[in-house]
């Protein structure tokens, strides 16, 4: 018999000797103030009534629970703490045992750590995110994950924030068992610890002996990527006390660095980053994806045949459509080096390997695209060419199936010209590599219906891709802003720099690379298209630096021809004089004397440029929302997603301050650099770029 207590946030059962907790807090259980202390109050119960042995701790819906939440995380903390419910649980007087299913993370995998037992799904996965927020883990998370799977385990999953699936979880002794039912295998186990009398308290457990000096090392190599962010390296720290510090005093200290940096401005900037994800993609208006089972792909060079790499790993068929047999054969040989290895470095089984490639169809014939729900073009970026495609498969395709062009700049319109139903037709932006690199811009061009512009979405969600949506220009957001601030970047070679100092300070502000070294690795021969396409209708006001150019007159178009910006030298980057020589010469050719220049003028120019190229983009309605151009930047441009994006970052800045540095900008680079009036206008006004999220 099941008697049963229900609250607004808990329902309280008891099936014979065990009483049953389920949070029931939609959509994901999330570790609200109200929910703690509904949880420590049932636990008191519980944990008081002569006829409970044992708990069972689990969730309602779909997850055990998801995290804390990140909604409280603005205002001050406020009692009782998760760390508090976790100590609870821990001390109880009788067993308790989590019962986990879907998502359990961050604060509801600490309470699941305290608990005497866990039992999973199948599908369940856990882990402690924090880091990915700029935070550690406030309630033991440092300190019970090293008791229960050692030290270099949970220095991997504290600083990484990664996503740990049940059978790994289970193999890391992280869980105690995986289950079909979780419930059913948590009443048993939780039965058996109260007979057997005695139960295992993670806290009071042993840390596992681990090699001190490769336990140094990988501390260090955290610390070393870190690239900025404080968070990781504080986690590395909070691990470490797991070795040499009492658990109490861990505690106490893990829980005052939380509450330190989550009132800290990274933290800030990653939360803002992290909301501002889930709402780049919100549709402007309702409409419902049309289906996809099939998705066509034009053209197999590096970035298509990624994209239909990405297609196979997200469970789909895709039809690589190439010109030629050995054009195909070569499509065919990129995909499968990427899956051989994924293979050799243990990330995918070879049967995986199989049945994904048994997902891609090469063709030479565009014929064989006309089953395609959506067929994405990703020829070489010349309009001509892909008008040439999009005229094609409009013969070929149903007339409800959407066409979508891979194009990093040209005009979406101009292709949907060509289709006999210019309604279906929307860009796609994939960064490369595509199978890697989260954004996509999903480019609605004005005759784009809402139900093409869904569509794209939900392909972007099941290719687990960041999607934002934005309008029609040269470049969309990422390459029209990236134009700008690569520009400042090339105005500082002029003035008197070289390419290793302006890469240096773009690196010292958090970014993985500085641009000329991006651009080497990306190849040259690209942004010189774009720019002799846009020569006839350059501004000859703006200021144009031809270096670039001239590099690639010469046939240097970065690693993949041994030089370009640098010399490349089996696998170094190195300066090249020949380069220094052509700089120097373009100084000369525009009478600048060169002199110093700063890596603090640079990151200043760099920043001020982004944040006046967004405030136009804003005020020309291509991007919908601030955060849109933060998300952007980040998840395409390597911008550090610990400041937040460039728009957040001018928030957090001051908006006055940000004009004087425009205005500075202006005066130093001349015609075209002009402060945006949405710029003037919201700084002479006191607001914020944030004040224009929605």
């Amino acid at each position: 018999m099941i008697a049963e207590v229900s609250s607004e946030m808990l329902r309280i059962a008891r099936e014979g000797d065990v009483a049953l907790i389920e949070v029931d807090h939609p959509p994901v259980n999330a570790l609200s103030q109200a929910v703690r202390a509904a949880l420590l109050a049932a636990l008191a119960d519980a944990a008081a009534q002569p006829a409970v042995r044992a708990i069972v701790l689990a969730g309602a819906g779909r997850c055990f629970v998801a995290g804390a939440d990140i909604r409280e995380f603005d205002a001050p903390p406020v009692e009782p703490s998760t760390r508090a419910v976790a100590q609870a649980i821990e001390d109880c007087a009788k067993p308790v045992v989590a019962a986990l299913h879907g998502t359990t993370l961050g604060g509801g995998f600490e309470l699941a750590l305290a608990c005497h037992a866990r039992a999973i799904a199948p599908d369940g996965v856990v882990g402690l995110p924090e880091v990915r927020i700029g935070l550690i883990p406030g309630a033991g998370g440092t300190q019970r994950t090293p008791r229960l799977a050692g030290l270099p385990v949970a220095l991997d999953l504290v600083t990484t924030g990664r996503h740990v699936p049940a059978a790994e979880a289970l193999a890391l002794g992280l869980v105690d068992e995986v289950a079909t039912d979780p419930r059913v295998a948590a009443f048993a186990r939780a039965r058996a610890l109260a007979d057997a009398g005695n139960w295992r308290r993670t806290g009071a457990l042993p840390v596992p002996w681990a090699d001190g000096m490769a336990f140094d090392e990988a501390v260090a190599a955290v610390e070393a990527k870190a690239r900025g962010a404080i968070a990781p390296a504080r986690a590395a720290a909070a691990v470490v006390m797991a070795r040499d510090t009492p658990l109490m005093e861990a505690l106490d200290r893990e829980q005052a660095v939380s509450l330190e940096l989550r009132r800290g401005p990274q933290s800030r900037a990653l939360r803002h980053i992290f909301h501002a994800e889930r709402v780049a993609s919100r549709l402007p208006v309702v409409a419902s994806a049309r289906p996809m089972a099939q998705v066509g792909v034009v053209g197999g060079g590096t970035m298509g045949s990624g994209i239909a790499l990405a297609l196979i790993e997200a469970g789909l068929t895709a039809v690589l459509a190439e010109v030629s047999d050995g054009a195909a054969a070569a499509a065919l040989a990129r995909v499968q080096a990427v899956l051989d290895r994924q293979v050799k470095a243990g990330r995918l089984r070879a049967s995986s390997r199989a049945e994904r490639l048994a997902r891609l169809h090469v063709v030479t014939n565009l014929a064989a695209l006309a089953p395609c729900d959506l067929v994405i073009e990703a020829v070489t970026e010349d309009l001509a060419e892909k008008q040439r495609v999009f005229r094609a498969l409009s013969a070929v395709v149903r007339r409800d199936a959407v066409l979508a062009s891979n194009t990093s700049y040209l005009d979406i319109d101009l292709l949907a010209d060509v289709v006999d139903a210019p309604e279906r037709v929307l860009g796609l932006h994939f960064f490369s590599p595509a199978h890697v690199m989260r954004l996509l811009e999903v480019v609605r061009a004005p005759r784009t219906a809402p139900e093409t512009l869904a569509t794209g979405l939900a392909l972007a969600k099941r290719l687990k891709k960041v999607a934002v949506i934005c309008g029609v220009c040269d470049g969309f957001i990422g390459n029209r802003i990236l134009m700008r601030w690569r520009a400042q970047c090339e105005y500082a070679l002029e003035d008197g720099a070289l390419p290793g100092q302006v890469d240096a300070a773009i690196e010292a502000l958090g970014f993985p690379m500085g641009p000329f070294a991006v651009a080497d690795m990306s190849g040259l021969d690209i942004g010189w298209a774009t720019r002799k396409r846009l020569a006839a209708t350059r501004d000859p006001h703006l200021r144009y630096v031809p270096v670039a150019d001239w590099i690639c007159e010469q046939g240097r178009f970065g690693q993949k021809t041994g030089a370009g910006w640098y010399i490349h030298d089996h696998g170094r980057r190195l300066p090249d004089p020949a380069v220094a020589a052509l700089i120097e010469r373009a100084s000369a050719a525009r009478g600048i004397a060169r002199r110093e220049v700063t890596a603090g003028e640079i990151q200043r120019h760099v920043l001020a440029a982004m944040v006046n190229e967004g405030a136009r983009i804003l005020a020309e309605g291509i991007a919908v929302r601030p955060s849109d151009i933060d998300v952007v930047l980040v998840h395409g441009y390597g911008y550090p997603a610990w400041r937040g994006g460039p728009m957040h970052e001018a928030d957090e800045t001051g908006l006055a301050s940000v004009l004087a540095e425009v205005e500075a900008l202006h005066a130093a680079s001349g015609a075209g650099w002009e402060p945006a009036p949405l710029l003037r206008e919201l700084a002479a006004a006191g607001r914020r770029f944030g004040d224009l999220n929605t």
